[in-house]
């Protein structure tokens, strides 16, 4: 029978998810993000810091268990903040798994292959926001997608059962050095809520997980990957993790590979003109540097009255005719300026942060 759990997320800087009968946390931590940026990446209080689960041993990741992890640094809504998460290398040729959540609200992203020290950039190849799953591309100087680098073994026998021995392996706290936890499986097919987005299909962990544990592998006792590290309760003895089943993970995977972008999924970028707008209304409150709005000339105090000859009159009919849209697509936007002359510039849209 599926269990239900609530994990309700908080913002702010410290930020601690609620759990009744305690508190709960997604895996990912904030570094240093105002109260503003809306992230579901939280740092736990460092009173809570490691607390250890009944079953669960902490050491330092062996040279083994870091073949094929990657430890993931961001920067969050243009320079507002960092986050700090784990992912997997699941090709040569630097494909990366992780937690839509670790890289949400992102405009840059580094990964550094831990068996190697190596530090690359990554973009996003496509997303899961609904099931919390994204996939990466390391890249070079060149922007030439990352070779010949050693991967993570997956298990895809979906023989995962209960009373499994498992070793979840993160970038604990975001400290940059991985840690791994054993554990054993509690429960498979669980549905947890954090604040009003619900997984299902989970494999319930007895391990202590916490934040930057996030797109981390969750081992089995042969050292292959049955799952994402995702999600965890914390503030009693006993944590529970909850992990993303790695099967369902890689149907996502190939999803994206494909260009499905039906449902939930969403390939690449999100397309970006670069204004942050006044409460409900559709006037410009702020421009970002460096954006399409900005090189078009747009100013705080204008108003947006139509994109690509669509009447707009809410920012929210302004994000959704944006959201139409993908990166490197023109789009002409109808304004009024200060003194109320109506105005049009044309813009190439670019990649947003991550959704």
């Amino acid at each position: 029978m599926t269990k239900r759990t609530t994990l309700l997320i908080l913002g702010g800087t410290t930020a601690l998810a609620v759990l009744a009968g305690g508190s709960g946390l997604a895996l990912g931590t904030v570094l240093g993000a105002t109260t503003a940026t809306p992230q579901v990446e939280l740092q736990v209080n460092p009173s809570t810091y490691r607390q250890p689960a009944t079953t669960s041993t902490v050491t330092s990741a062996s040279d083994e268990q870091q073949v094929g992890v990657v430890t993931i640094l961001t920067d969050v809504y243009y320079g507002s903040g960092a986050a700090a998460g784990t992912g997997m290398v699941i090709t040569s040729d630097g494909q990366v798994l992780t937690n839509n959540h670790v890289i949400s609200g992102a405009t840059t992203i580094e990964a550094t292959v831990e068996s190697t020290g190596e530090t690359y950039r990554a973009v996003v190849l496509g997303s899961d926001a609904e099931n919390d799953v994204a996939l990466l591309q390391l890249v070079d100087e060149a922007g030439e997608a990352v070779t010949g680098l050693d991967t993570v073994t997956i298990d895809d026998s979906g023989e995962v059962a209960v009373g499994d021995t498992i070793t979840d392996v993160g970038n604990a706290e975001g400290t940059g050095d991985l840690v791994a936890a054993s554990g054993t499986v509690t429960a498979l097919d669980q549905e947890i809520t954090i604040e009003e987005k619900t997984l299902d299909g989970l494999i319930e962990l007895d391990a202590d997980v916490v934040p930057g544990d996030s797109g981390g592998p969750v081992l089995d006792a042969d050292g292959e990957v049955i799952g994402i590290a995702t999600a965890a309760s914390s503030g009693t003895r006993d944590v529970t993790g909850w992990a993303i089943d790695i099967v369902d993970a890689m149907a996502i995977v190939d999803r994206i590979l494909a260009g499905d972008e039906s449902g939930t999924i969403t390939i690449g970028l999100p397309a970006f003109l670069g204004v942050s707008i006044v409460d409900d209304s559709a006037t410009i409150g702020g421009v970002l540097e460096g954006t399409p709005a900005a090189d078009a000339g747009l100013v705080a105090g204008d108003t947006i009255v139509g994109v690509n000859g669509a009447p707009v009159a809410s920012g929210a009919e302004i994000s959704a005719a944006i959201a139409a849209l993908e990166q490197g697509d023109r789009a002409r936007i109808d304004y009024l300026d200060a003194s109320g002359a109506r105005q049009s510039v044309d813009v190439t849209l670019i990649g947003g942060p991550a959704s």
